[in-house]
């Protein structure tokens, strides 16, 4: 898998993506010791509107600067963003009322929201190779679980050196060290694209998403993983310090075992993959993760959630990682940042449902029935995926096109079929605007 690190523009573009999370881990763990200081007994409160508006700047915010995306060099584009989310985080140690928390938030999320997506869209076309790119994905899944376990170790670090204050500061090391990285490597720019109104610029990349079978199968794919990943996310502390009473350092340990089963699943991904497919992988994954969920109604104690959550973290991980791949065999190199964008709001979305809903039910009626309505969910979401996701999902299709002239160039791109059909690996575009039903 380390293979990939070969390539330098990859290498870099690895490195700043690393750096950037650590950083981003310790304003995370910065920023719920100033609620809890601004806020003392109502910090839950705080976070919980801070993660909403967190939420709220992906969904809204990533579609609007995918359209710009496309016509920006991307390096340029991701530097600016980098200095941005620097410049917002240089602020946060002087913020003195939870309102100014909330509104430097929302800016430092925008621009994230800006960040991943147009990040996301430039690996394929770094590394065009599939197998190559599939071990990017396992990578890029590994350092999300690697940053959820160091951040707070080294925060707990450095905390015992310096005040939460500072740990502001190795956020904004964070992202100039991911500017500089980007500066390193010479990126792919986009490639020229028809001009179009700026609304269906922004709406491009949901479109293509809604109009792709598979890609409207990862959609519940996104509320399954949202469903499990939330209960883990919000119910663990409740679960271990409240119902078990036991200690911080156990909390800890149970998302260990739940990043572990992630970190688990992303290392072997790459081989399976190789003989199975994203389809039938994506599905176990969701399995698991129902699983995991209908084992969590009869915990006794953290002996049995250590592996439930070790089997809900490789679930996550299997339905997740392959997701890049998706998109990529779903759009032409020109759209790819707006589709992208679209899967990175269209799957916080789904965040943005679950998340007050573990908190709220799990306060409401009480965990058992919480994992009931989540397992429920998934569930739901498993057979949707069934049904929008065919199983003999083909890139290559035999289709029509009724009102296209014979001398029109496109004809020759793929093999003719006769009665007016040609067959070629099937993209939603101005040409294909329809996923076809029969050829």
């Amino acid at each position: 898998m380390l293979d990939i690190l070969s390539n330098r523009t990859y290498r870099h573009l690895f490195s700043a993506q690393v750096i950037a999370l650590m950083g981003t881990g310790l304003a995370t763990v910065a920023l719920g010791l100033l609620a809890f200081d601004l806020a003392g007994a109502d910090a839950g409160t705080v976070l919980g509107t801070a993660l909403a508006i967190k939420m709220i700047a992906y969904v809204g915010v990533a579609p609007v600067a995918a359209a710009f995306a496309e016509r920006l060099p991307r390096r340029a584009m991701l530097v600016s963003l980098d200095l941005v989310r620097a410049g917002i985080a240089v602020l946060l140690p002087f913020v003195s009322e939870v309102w100014q928390i909330y509104v430097l938030i929302f800016l430092l999320q925008s621009a994230s929201a800006g960040f991943t997506p147009t990040f996301q869209a430039t690996i394929p076309d770094v590394l065009p190779d599939e197998k190559d790119y599939t071990r990017a994905l396992s990578l890029s899944r590994l350092a999300y679980d690697l940053e959820s376990l160091v951040s707070p170790m080294l925060a707990a670090l450095l905390l015992t050196l310096v005040s939460f204050h500072t740990l502001f500061a190795g956020t904004v090391i964070g992202f100039l060290a991911s500017a500089a990285l980007v500066v390193s490597v010479l990126l792919p720019s986009p490639k020229p694209i028809t001009p179009r109104p700026i609304y269906e610029r922004t709406t491009r990349g949901v479109r293509i998403y809604l109009a792709t079978p598979r890609l409207r199968g990862l959609l519940a794919i996104n509320m399954a993983v949202a469903s499990a990943g939330a209960m883990v996310i919000v119910n663990t502390v409740v679960i271990v310090q409240g119902a078990f009473g036991l200690s911080q350092q156990s909390t800890a340990l149970a998302l260990t075992a739940f990043g572990g089963g992630s970190m688990l699943a992303a290392l072997t991904l790459p081989r399976l993959l190789e003989s199975v497919s994203d389809r039938a992988a994506m599905l176990t994954g969701v399995a698991l993760m129902i699983a995991g969920l209908v084992a969590g109604t009869m915990l006794s104690g953290i002996a049995m959630l250590l592996p439930v959550w070790f089997v809900i973290g490789i679930g996550y991980s299997t339905a997740q990682t392959p997701s890049g791949r998706l998109l990529r065999r779903s759009a032409h190199p020109e759209d790819r940042p707006a589709l992208f964008a679209a899967q990175f709001a269209l799957s916080h979305a789904c965040w943005l449902i679950t998340y007050p809903l573990a908190g709220w039910l799990g306060a409401a009626i009480g965990l058992n029935p919480t994992f009931v309505v989540l397992a429920v969910i998934a569930a739901t979401a498993l057979a949707a995926a069934l049904f929008l996701w065919p199983a003999g999902d083909q890139e290559t299709i035999t289709h029509r096109h009724p009102g296209l002239p014979d001398s029109d160039p496109h004809w020759k791109e793929g093999t003719p079929t006769g009665g007016h059909r040609h067959a070629h690996a099937f993209i939603i575009d101005d040409l294909h605007p329809q996923w076809p039903r029969e050829p």
